[in-house]
């Protein structure tokens, strides 16, 4: 491969690329399901770690030569991209292993999607309980740890025993295997009382019993639709109980948006550890993607370009 010769613009960095994170939007993208924002990149990829190698005008000189992580509007799986300053994550000036900045790129997407969710929308606390729907999942096992530096109590659901298992090492009071009643094991972990914030990924398929765990006041934030993006909704459980549901997603977001996110989110990210599973080169990209979806993997698969 060959670089090509890029000057970014106000406002901007080139990084040269030396992992990018694979999310699940990757996949959607690459069937056609997800399509980018207007002038985001076409090519794959939302976050990465590598070094900033040129800026554009009104940047600071000195990020020129830093290791970074990055939250992407798109173009991670790539020799080079280009990103705003503002949505930069440097790394501690120590860090030099290779392994460091490839879990450094498994990070900025998840960490700024839990975040915004959990923080910035439900304003989760210390003291209050939240559900996290699929803790062995990218955002998922990121969110457990974010919600324990928050001073949450988490439940999380996983697919397996040792997926659980996992999950309580990270952080997760509870560990439910969702083959079972989710409910009743919830009910049963709060004393009958419920949650007071669920971040889900399964969408339609999870509704109604996501409603029935919420405390009343209590807050859903929708982040995926693995189970179905239509579903029924019980209007008069959500004015009775004064429930709240949320959407979001991050990518279609400002840059003003995101900068703040990622301002945010940023002091986080030295507590947090990303599970990386697998590290594959980027000509094997689309074995990582099928890697995603393989009920055996724990956390994130990060592609090496370098």
């Amino acid at each position: 491969m060959h670089a090509i010769a890029v000057t970014p613009g106000p406002g901007d960095v080139l990084i040269e690329v030396h992992a990018a994170g694979v999310n699940r939007a990757d996949l959607l993208q690459a069937r056609g399901a997800y399509p980018p924002p207007p002038d985001a990149s076409p090519i794959l990829g939302l976050e990465c770690a590598g070094v900033v190698t040129a800026i554009g005008d009104g940047v600071d000189p000195t990020l020129v030569g830093r290791r970074v992580m990055a939250l992407l509007d798109g173009g991670g799986y790539a020799e080079y991209v280009v990103a705003p300053a503002t949505q930069l994550i440097p790394l501690a000036t120590d860090v030099t292993r290779a392994t460091d900045v490839t879990r450094a790129a498994a990070l900025p997407e998840a960490l700024c999607t839990a975040w915004f969710n959990l923080v910035g929308i439900c304003h989760l606390t210390a003291g209050q309980t939240v559900l996290i729907q699929g803790g062995s999942g990218g955002v998922g096992h990121v969110a457990i740890q974010l919600a324990r530096l928050l001073g949450a109590r988490v439940l999380t659901t996983v697919g397996a025993p040792w997926k659980g298992e996992r999950c309580v090492d990270l952080g997760a009071d509870v560990a439910i295997d969702y083959h079972d009643d989710v409910p009743a094991a919830v009910a049963e972990a709060t004393g009958c009382r419920g949650v007071d914030v669920i971040l889900d990924v399964l969408g339609a398929g999870g509704l109604a019993d996501n409603l029935r765990m919420l405390v009343d006041g209590g807050q859903l934030a929708v982040i995926g639709l693995q189970q179905g993006r239509m579903g029924e909704l019980d209007l008069g459980r959500l004015l009775s109980r004064r429930l709240t549901v949320h959407g979001s997603t991050l990518r279609a977001r400002s840059r003003k948006e995101k900068a703040a996110i990622v301002a945010a989110a940023a002091p986080y990210a030295p507590y947090i550890e990303p599970s990386v599973h697998a590290v594959m080169p980027l000509r094997r990209a689309a074995e990582a993607h099928a890697l995603m979806d393989d009920p055996n993997t724990f956390g994130k698969v990060v592609l090496a370009v370098r």
